[in-house]
């Protein structure tokens, strides 16, 4: 995309392009007219530090249009891949992340949510990226905007995988990840709607805890392990039932588990340990009443 922007000669607006990545995803490219929109673009000119201070960098300023003669070198210059494709086990992705994960060590390495997006994507990826810019649930974040590194999709999906398959998880928590994202490609568009409708109805539930309710009160960052053991544990009978949540999240007892010493114990040291992730569920479940 860089080298396609670069000889659009337009080049994304940093704080658009988490937006930009939804227009792509649901169309499938970037429009003109959103490319020509200075509100999401701005003109694409090289920025290259100096070599020498009486020596200027020759690259430095120009545009693709103003390459001169190395405009043919570069409209010649190939383009190579490399296609990496597991062929066994079939049943297990591990190798083909970690390669992955060792290729990405170059310019601005890719968060863990992002490669999983690159090898898991789906209609159940879809849903939750539709989920993702939901109002309540940017509330909820509180962020307006969504993160460019995907924080907020991962989010999203602990919740969902500790509620559907939180009984089998086995550390790591990247690995538990995977492969929940790995079978969540069979699910089919009735059960990513009922999920989205659920996601929605827990978000609703959450319409009168204070603004603040997942923030960590000493970091101010979003409290990730809160979030997960509330929604697994509040969406727990529903998710039984095929149903929704009706009822109201009480701020009172979220303040409750999140004060409470063994979850706060159990969030702190060894975070991902199957004994502390389940020990986190278990005292969700019997302290918001659900």
């Amino acid at each position: 995309m860089s080298i396609y922007y670069f000889i659009k000669q337009r080049f994304p607006r940093k704080d658009k392009r988490a937006e930009l990545r939804t227009i792509f995803d649901e169309q499938g490219k970037i429009p003109n007219e959103v490319l020509d929109d200075d509100d999401y673009f701005e003109n694409f000119r090289l920025k290259l530090p100096e070599s020498l201070p009486v020596h200027p960098n020759r690259f430095k300023g120009l545009a693709y249009a103003t390459l001169g003669d190395y405009k043919v070198q570069f409209d010649l210059r190939t383009i190579r891949n490399i296609i990496i494709k597991q062929n066994s086990p079939r049943d297990d992705d591990s190798s083909m992340y970690e390669i992955f994960n060792r290729l990405n060590t170059g310019g601005i390495n890719l968060k863990p949510q992002e490669i999983r997006t690159s090898m898991y994507h789906s209609p159940f990826y879809d849903m939750l990226y539709r989920a993702n810019l939901n109002v309540a649930w940017r509330q909820i974040v509180g962020n307006p905007e969504p993160d460019l590194h995907m924080k907020d999709v991962e989010i999203l999906l602990r919740g969902l995988a500790m509620l559907i398959d939180g009984d089998n998880y086995a550390p790591s928590m990247v690995s538990f990840l995977n492969k929940f994202s790995r079978k969540s490609r069979m699910y089919g568009e009735k059960k990513n709607k009922y999920l989205y409708d659920l996601l929605v109805s827990f978000f609703d539930a959450c319409a009168k805890l204070p603004e603040d309710a997942f923030l960590n009160k000493r970091s101010k960052r979003f409290n990730v392990a809160l979030y997960e053991a509330a929604f697994a544990a509040a969406c727990q009978r529903p998710f039984r039932e095929e149903s929704v949540l009706t009822k109201p999240l009480s701020p009172e007892r979220l303040a409750r588990l999140e004060n409470d010493g063994q979850f706060v114990g159990a969030a702190s040291v060894s975070t991902t340990q199957t004994k502390n992730v389940k020990l986190r569920l278990e005292r969700a479940l019997a302290l918001l009443g659900v």
